[in-house]
């Protein structure tokens, strides 16, 4: 939709009954914007992947702003409906993405959590918890406020909830790009992500290859590939 810098824009940060955290709101010529996600300088090309998949094939209306130091994306909504997008709902500032998506990135985080577990030990089991329990924080994803909630995630089979947790597609790039960086950390290269991939086979063929093509158009998913 825009492609903007800090000076063409206002920033305030504006509280909502129900909210546990203050909201930052972007206006731009009268619209308004909720924050999505953020990247750093060195991130421009995933920014501006991300940004050109939710307005070219997603069609939500988003801004990228542009800053010296982080590039960040913003989802448009109405100041009487934050949790909508122009009014109409499943907006890109809350709308859970596909169940597909949700289930097969759960799969490859808990099968590299038991790669960690099984060939390192429970001390960097403990380690892999701690460092994704941050991101989850970080990146407030959704239903991960407690220990064992990011125990749950990490062990129950995502074929067997009786409900997804319900991220955005933006939480599920934050997932995967962290998970990747931790699992090469742990191991010391890249041959874990092979390993998880195969624990996909687990899904139905359709939403496997569903997974596949979206994992592979991804800014952040490709490197699984």
């Amino acid at each position: 939709m825009f492609i903007l810098k800090r000076q063409d824009v206002d920033i305030k940060t504006m509280q909502y009954p129900g909210k546990d955290q203050p909201i930052p709101i972007l206006t731009y010529q009268g619209q308004t914007f909720r924050l999505l996600s953020v990247f750093n300088a060195s991130q421009e090309e995933d920014a501006r992947a991300l940004w050109r998949d939710l307005t070219d094939n997603r069609g939500k209306a988003c801004v990228l702003l542009e800053e010296p130091e982080r590039f960040s994306i913003w989802g448009k909504i109405r100041l009487d409906q934050p949790d909508e997008e122009d009014g109409h709902g499943g907006g890109a500032a809350v709308a859970a993405a596909s169940p597909v998506y949700i289930k097969a990135c759960l799969i490859l985080v808990q099968v590299l959590y038991m790669d960690v577990e099984d060939l390192l030990g429970p001390k960097q089991a403990r380690q892999f918890e701690s460092q994704i329990s941050t991101v989850f924080t970080q990146w407030k994803f959704p239903q991960t406020g407690t220990p064992q909630a990011v125990k749950q995630l990490l062990t129950v089979d995502p074929l067997a909830m009786s409900s997804l947790p319900p991220w955005a597609e933006h939480h599920l790039h934050r997932l995967l790009e962290a998970t990747h960086h931790m699992g090469r950390n742990f191991f010391g290269n890249n041959t874990f992500a092979a390993r998880c991939l195969e624990a996909i086979e687990d899904l139905p063929k359709a939403e496997q290859q569903e997974f596949r093509n979206w994992l592979k158009n991804s800014p952040t998913g490709k490197v699984w590939i």
